[in-house]
């Protein structure tokens, strides 16, 4: 499984949307498509470029560290266009669109 170099902190992420769900049992699935359709409402039809599960301590994409402050899987959604952060449950699950409309 791999690590991140840096743990995550509400403080690295860009004007995150917020949202707490309340359902028992949330898994990464529900969330995911929670985050995506409130991400779809706003946005159109964003890209899902990075997450990150604190519960499994799993993150997409496996990146190597990138250096800075922030984790590398979030340097690398960011610096790639990511610029709608959806945070669910207070860092219990993060994912980061790109809107990339014309």
């Amino acid at each position: 499984m791999p690590h991140p170099c840096k743990p995550l902190k509400r403080e690295h992420l860009k004007n995150p949307v917020s949202i707490n769900i309340t359902e028992e049992n949330l898994t990464f699935d529900k969330a995911k498509e929670l985050a995506k359709e409130l991400a779809r409402r706003r946005y159109g039809d964003p890209m899902l470029l990075a997450w990150y599960d604190m519960k499994s301590g799993r993150f997409s994409p496996e990146v190597e560290c990138c250096g800075g402050e922030k984790p590398s899987w979030l340097i690398y959604a960011e610096s790639r266009g990511g610029d709608i952060v959806i945070d669910v449950n207070d860092l219990e699950y993060v994912f980061v669109f790109g809107d990339f409309q014309v």
